[in-house]
């Protein structure tokens, strides 16, 4: 384990092997934790990813100490990429461990991919409150494709963040998707944004501060 002031490296073991971790620690006595996942580990996605990186600053802003992993296969994780199958063994294996560790409630944030997997994994996990989807992928160009009729049945606090120019979430499909889950829910467009809100990172880092204050913790 790598350990410095305000984070630390280690290795959750999950059923494919280890996945490797990266926690940034919060307040002494925080009111949540906070799990963040990243993009599609075939594309080059890892937790060191940007939008996941800002996603875990603007959480820990508020104290929430957040864990990031890679899945399995990515950066030094074990296992092999699963279609989103097993990766959701690996969300569920990380929210083990922060409930083990903090005994708190906890809010779940996934980017693109990360996304899909999360939500599927946490909609009907009780020890996740609140749910925050970025980049969520309604429209992928290649064979992945993603059903999100489970979010129907998902009352939990959510946001959904993405960019107005998002290539593969189109404005008109992603207000359909959130038309049709129950509220509490919020949908916010980055004007000018594409899927990976390139230059626009610190207007979806103050989105989730925003929202966190309002609906979480107002």
């Amino acid at each position: 384990m790598l350990t410095n002031a305000r984070s630390k490296s280690f290795f959750l073991e999950g059923r494919a092997g280890r996945l490797e971790a990266l926690l940034n620690l919060g307040a002494d006595n925080p009111t949540y934790a906070a799990l963040v996942c990243h993009p599609h580990p075939l594309f080059g996605g890892t937790l060191h990813n940007k939008v996941v990186f800002h996603t875990m600053k603007a959480l820990n802003s508020f104290g929430f100490p957040v864990l990031r992993f890679n899945f399995r296969g990515a950066g030094l994780s074990q296992g092999e990429h699963d279609r989103g199958r097993g990766e959701g063994e690996d969300v569920r294996r990380a929210l083990d461990w922060l409930e083990t560790e903090f005994r708190q409630p906890i809010i779940l944030a996934g980017f693109s991919f990360g996304a899909a997997v999360g939500l599927r994994s946490a909609c009907p996990d009780p020890r996740v409150e609140a749910l925050i989807a970025l980049g969520t992928p309604v429209s992928p160009i290649d064979e992945r494709s993603y059903d999100y009729l489970f979010l129907q049945s998902c009352s939990k606090p959510k946001l959904f963040v993405s960019g107005a120019r998002d290539q593969f979430g189109p404005r008109t499909q992603l207000e359909n998707l959130v038309a049709n889950v129950p509220e509490p829910k919020k949908l916010v467009f980055v004007e000018g944004a594409d899927h990976f809100f390139e230059g626009r990172l610190r207007e979806v880092r103050a989105t989730i501060e925003s929202w966190v204050r309002e609906e979480i913790l107002g």
